[in-house]
């Protein structure tokens, strides 16, 4: 690693107590692993500092050696490297990261959790005849995660685990992150044609993003169903190609978009919609009842829509 490289990377270290090196920005993570981190991180901690590997290619590079871990994110607090998203993620349900930051974690609701008779029956025949590999046996485990997606597995208590009674003898295990985003969830299973699988409801879940296509998109707009689009990609790339009345989504943008009304259409996009995707989601995950992503990006809005947008 070149020298200049390393003392910059002690100096920014030393200098904050809690640094997450991220794609993207506290306000504006870049990919979902960072999201997550920062999800946890604001809850625990009210200051803390990010550095954007996407803007500094050479930190990004340097970062991974300098912490011999491969991944980003990266966290470090009081100078020591903690980990990245698993490892955070893991010492948070398990309040070992309340402990590091001197925070009481929040007291948790015991929740209500139901299993039908259906998904009771097929959860019993799965104990009874597990996967390949797999051992019979195990309680019920649900996680639900801060995306609100979900996981049944069959695993051993935990010292933090709830142990929910779901109805029919049944018994689910849940953790305290999870608890908090569980209460009324419904697990029932549904019969199908490749052997169904099992549907949850959680009346919790927060608005999806919903999808548009460029022509849709223009169309919204020239309508003026959507007065909002806003445009996640770096500065470099809005100066290869832009799409006409696109706002830049900065730190300030943000703080102005949190103001409107939560019904109020808003649409994002980026080069391909990927990272568009993970900014909408976390407008719809604060409520907001009307956010689409731009499926293709400004690429396939050139293609379909505009081809004076220039490609890149």
């Amino acid at each position: 690693m070149d020298q200049q490289i390393r003392t910059q990377l002690d100096q920014l270290i030393k200098d904050n107590r809690v640094l997450l090196f991220m794609k993207g920005s506290r306000h504006f993570p870049q990919c979902g692993f960072s999201a997550t981190v920062v999800q946890i991180l604001d809850q625990l901690v009210p200051e803390y500092q990010t550095v954007n590997v996407l803007k500094e290619p050479d930190l990004r590079e340097g970062i991974k050696e300098f912490s011999s871990w491969p991944t980003i994110p990266q966290l470090y607090v009081d100078g020591k490297f903690v980990g990245g998203c698993d490892i955070v993620r893991e010492m948070f349900v398990a309040g070992e990261l309340h402990e590091l930051f001197g925070v009481k974690a929040a007291e948790v609701k015991l929740p209500s959790i139901t299993i039908t008779a259906m998904a009771k029956k097929a959860l019993d025949a799965a104990q009874q005849q597990p996967e390949a590999g797999e051992e019979a046996g195990g309680q019920l485990r649900l996680v639900v995660s801060s995306k609100f997606e979900y996981e049944l597995v069959l695993d051993e208590k935990k010292k933090s685990d709830f142990e929910i009674d779901a109805g029919g003898g049944a018994k689910v295990l849940i953790d305290r992150q999870s608890a908090a985003r569980a209460d009324g969830i419904v697990i029932d299973f549904a019969n199908g044609p490749q052997g169904g699988g099992f549907r949850i409801d959680n009346p919790n879940e927060p608005g999806r993003v919903k999808s548009l296509s460029p022509k849709e998109a223009k169309a919204m707009l020239d309508k003026g169903e959507a007065k909002v689009l806003v445009d996640v990609r770096t500065e470099d790339e809005r100066n290869k190609a832009l799409i006409e009345g696109a706002q830049h989504l900065t730190p300030e943008t943000a703080a102005e978009l949190d103001k409107l009304d939560k019904s109020t259409p808003i649409i994002f996009h980026c080069h391909h919609g990927m990272r568009s995707r993970t900014a909408a989601q976390r407008f719809a995950e604060e409520g907001f009842t009307n956010v689409y992503n731009l499926e293709g990006g400004i690429d396939a809005w050139s293609l379909e829509v505009d081809p004076k947008v220039a490609r890149y």
